[in-house]
């Protein structure tokens, strides 16, 4: 009997002879395929911390119009080291780009040059032949056999292109395109991505859980209305004032008056800031698992 049994891989979709799960799992724990892990609230960045240095902020806290949060102290040391990073990047690119149009403007003047001397040249030329044919000189038929040799015999020296010709081109489009692009005029706010300026960081006022006399416990950060802990829940700041609360405390107390409960000051919609809410381990505070793609044979 020369019956071929398939294999139990071979019936398996995708024909190319698969890992069965057992084979993957075991291989999993050796960085083979994509790698994923549950996040623990140890990894997450609590409520009320700097997003650039991720401690708890100490000193003044501001933040910025997409909600973040940060450290006074460590933003505007970001912000001027992106500044002097960015005037160091423009003034590259001006002085690569001013190459360029001096590149430019010297292959028009090398063009314009060889025009004038290309019409000088057929002018005299039209000149030289009416003096030839009128003295009835014989130097036409050497041009002539000159000629049909450099047509018939490309390996002539005299055949060949001119290079100095040939690379004159000057293709100011590509020239362009090659350069890199210009930086930014304003530094990207580091978590947004947005362009930030010093004047639109928003200063808050946190106030912090007391525990057994020691300042800042932990770093937990209360509702400066209800004094309820913030963690997970939705966050808002008014800009006149400064205060953080948290947001069903907001629209209860606050938006229907438009008045800040805590200062009594008057505020507008603009003036409300939603901030980025705190993650923990749990599911229902966001994407709490971490994925990383590693290259496959299969």
């Amino acid at each position: 009997d020369n019956t071929i049994t398939m294999t139990r891989k071979s019936q398996q979709p995708g024909g190319h002879n698969p890992l069965t799960y057992a084979e993957t799992k075991r291989l999993k724990s050796s960085g083979y395929g994509a790698q994923s892990t549950r996040l623990t609230s140890q990894s997450m960045l609590p409520f009320g911390h700097c997003c650039l240095s991720l401690s708890q902020i100490e000193g003044d806290a501001v933040a910025t119009p997409s909600g973040h949060i940060y450290s006074r102290e460590t933003i505007v040391q970001y912000l001027l080291t992106k500044n002097r990073e960015l005037k160091e990047q423009k003034a590259e690119y001006d002085r690569k780009r001013l190459q360029v149009e001096n590149r430019r403007a010297e292959w028009e003047e090398k063009q314009q040059k060889k025009s004038q001397q290309s019409f000088r040249s057929k002018d005299q030329g039209a000149m030289s032949n009416a003096l030839v044919l009128k003295d009835g000189g014989g130097g036409g038929q050497e041009a002539k056999t000159e000629n049909s040799l450099s047509h018939v015999s490309y390996w002539l020296s005299s055949s060949q292109p001119d290079a100095s010709a040939a690379g004159d081109g000057f293709d100011y489009e590509k020239e362009i395109m090659a350069l890199p692009s210009p930086p930014p005029g304003r530094p990207p706010s580091p978590m947004s991505g947005e362009p930030l300026k010093l004047k639109q960081l928003i200063p808050i006022h946190l106030v912090y859980e007391q525990d057994e006399g020691i300042s800042n416990n932990g770093g937990r950060v209360l509702c400066s209305v209800s004094q309820k802990r913030i963690t997970t829940q939705e966050t808002i700041a008014i800009k006149s004032s400064g205060q953080v609360m948290l947001a069903s405390v907001f629209n209860e107390l606050a938006k229907p008056t438009m008045t800040c409960p805590v200062t009594g000051k008057k505020f507008k919609d603009k003036d409300v800031i939603k901030l980025i809410k705190g993650k923990s381990g749990f599911a229902a505070s966001g994407n709490v698992e971490a994925k990383k793609y590693n290259p496959t044979l299969t």
